[in-house]
């Protein structure tokens, strides 16, 4: 499993966070300022250097990328802004998500979520 900080491009996490699951085929957990990325597979293992890539590609794809550093540290990576920038995006109300930590899960309804995590201690 693999954390990924995103406190320098929270505005933008939750494009990336589809963007890299999708790119390293993984399953994503969004956390308040931080997202997870578990393999599909239990003996499996994400490659870190994968998922850094992916990152800078979608900087790069929305003229960020020479302004952030993208950092590995073990099984975490951070995105650090290299000149104090942040980024910032005036943000549509979204409905809070629930994600389930077993599969990936995402509902709006944290009723549903609750429901739905039950199928997984049967």
């Amino acid at each position: 499993m693999l954390i990924v900080d995103c406190k320098d491009v929270l505005s933008i996490q939750n494009e990336l966070v589809v963007y890299v699951a999708d790119q390293v085929a993984a399953i994503p957990t969004l956390k308040h300022h931080q997202f997870t990325l578990s393999a599909l597979e239990d003996d499996e293992v994400i490659d870190t250097n994968t998922v850094i890539t992916a990152i800078k590609e979608y900087l790069d794809s929305i003229g960020e990328g020479f302004n952030f550093a993208v950092i590995s540290n073990n099984d975490t990576i951070n995105i650090k802004s290299i000149s104090g920038k942040i980024i910032e995006r005036e943000t549509v109300s979204q409905p809070e998500m629930f994600s389930c930590t077993h599969c990936g899960f995402v509902t709006r309804y944290q009723v549903e979520l609750n429901v739905h995590m039950r199928i997984h201690y049967l």
